[in-house]
């Protein structure tokens, strides 16, 4: 069995849980149930609302990954905020992943066009590295972003996917997105950055991902993975989706 790339996020799990005043469905037990199933690791997007995610959860994570996981990973996404920057350097997650998202956004639906946030991305990936957190950036699939996303001191980036993924019914369009995504990996692995992808990724359109960039190093699946573990279980669906990068 080869290393993981699959992290999963569980803010689904959390919005469920807080439907009602209880412990359950329990985001750390359902953490462990994917990590021993042999998830690299898990994704959580805290918002400000605290609406799915709460700061309590990033907290038990960590503590869950040092305590029972080392050689797992956490992987906190957010809005460079001067709050999010504080919970990122009291929780000391492995990585972090900057968006562009504004605080009412349901999901990340875009990524950086940089410009006017160089100087605040500069500043926030420059504390992020003081605590020893990597560095990734969420960019569309533009081949032309990589290079300034490694110039202002990312060390990886995550090529938005939604597009591709929302081509489920027509192959047509999916090749088309594909060819964006893969040029965007190549571009970011001549950059010197590490590739990362996300959203609305499935077992379905996984394959052809990874035959045009196997070195894809992290995907975070949080919607299709809940989606498919509601009928397969999430240890049935960790070796679903690694089985469809290729790794089981």
């Amino acid at each position: 069995m080869t290393a993981s790339r699959l992290s999963v996020n569980v803010n689904a799990i959390a919005m469920l849980r807080n439907r009602r005043d209880l412990p359950w469905p329990s985001v750390t037990g359902m953490a462990a149930i994917a990590m021993e199933a042999g998830a690299k690791g898990i994704t959580v997007h805290p918002r400000p609302d605290e609406r799915h995610i709460r700061k309590s959860d990033v907290f038990d994570l960590a503590e869950l990954i040092e305590d029972r996981f080392p050689n797992k990973e956490l992987c906190l996404e957010g809005y460079p905020t001067p709050e999010f920057l504080d919970l990122v350097e009291k929780a000391r997650p492995d990585q972090v992943l900057f968006v562009p998202d504004a605080p009412e956004q349901t999901t990340s639906d875009h990524g950086w066009r940089f410009g006017a946030d160089k100087a605040l991305l500069k500043e926030a990936i420059t504390a992020a590295r003081e605590w020893a957190v990597t560095v990734s950036l969420f960019l569309d699939p533009d081949p032309a972003l990589a290079p300034e996303a490694a110039a202002i001191g990312a060390e990886r980036i995550e090529i938005y996917t939604g597009p591709y993924g929302a081509c489920y019914d027509s192959p047509e369009r999916a090749k088309l997105e594909l060819d964006k995504v893969a040029a965007t990996a190549e571009a970011a692995r001549a950059a010197g950055l590490g590739v990362n992808a996300g959203h609305d990724l499935t077992v379905e359109n996984i394959p052809a991902l990874i035959s045009r960039a196997p070195f894809i190093r992290e995907m975070s699946i949080g919607h299709g993975f809940t989606a498919d573990a509601l009928i397969h279980g999430f240890a049935g669906s960790v070796q679903r989706f690694r089985k469809a990068m290729g790794e089981v």
